[in-house]
């Protein structure tokens, strides 16, 4: 992948929209089922060519683009769950690259996933319940996890919690990607304004 800003900001907001929808059906018990397909199916590619055909168009993370914009944006429109997802995120992506097993259950449970939604659609349930198992079999069994707060009647329900682990894997594929790219912990830190102003004149083309 080429590492510039641009496509730096292009993982992030694939990112911000995963962190987005978890926080919609944690709280809502729905997501927009455009925004989720992007995400499911951004985790699907692994060998996509380039940083924009992960997502299949930049028109494609304009929910992700806004929020992105957002958080980068003054301390009073941050989003306090949305950055702690991200960040829990962040910290769990580089633990999950020193654990080959780890990696290997995820790549399998992509392999199912993706004949599964070649056969019924991204969204089926099937596909979620194949990368949830994934994330469980991965992200779980690590001492730190990502806590996601919402309405109890929509975190207890399968569906839902089966929904919400495939986010948070589609969450880990766009780290991954951003590394690729060339970010890390320090260029969110110092190159904060440039990465919002990337942001802003993505999100105006589309």
């Amino acid at each position: 992948m080429i590492k510039t800003l641009t496509h730096q900001a292009i993982a992030l907001a694939g990112l911000s929209q995963a962190m987005y929808l978890v926080q919609q059906i944690a709280k809502r018990g729905f997501a927009d089922r455009e925004d989720l397909a992007t995400c499911i199916s951004s985790t699907l590619k692994i060998d996509a060519d380039d940083v924009l055909a992960v997502y299949g168009g930049l028109d494609r993370l304009a929910t992700g683009l806004k929020q992105l914009e957002k958080q980068l944006a003054e301390p009073n429109r941050v989003e306090p769950e949305q950055a702690r997802y991200a960040s829990t995120l962040m910290f769990l992506e580089r633990q999950l690259m020193k654990q080959p097993e780890m990696l290997d259950a995820i790549s399998s449970a992509v392999r199912v996933a993706n004949e599964r939604a070649e056969e019924r659609g991204v969204l089926d349930d099937a596909v979620f319940e194949a990368l949830a198992e994934g994330y469980q079999k991965s992200l779980s069994q690590m001492k730190q996890r990502v806590l996601v707060s919402g309405e109890q009647m929509y975190l207890s329900d399968p569906d839902n919690a089966n929904r919400i682990r495939s986010l948070l894997l589609a969450g880990i594929r766009s780290l991954v990607l951003w590394r690729q790219c060339g970010g890390s912990r320090w260029k969110m830190l110092f190159l904060r304004p440039r990465l919002q102003r990337e942001t802003r004149q993505l999100l105006e083309s589309i």
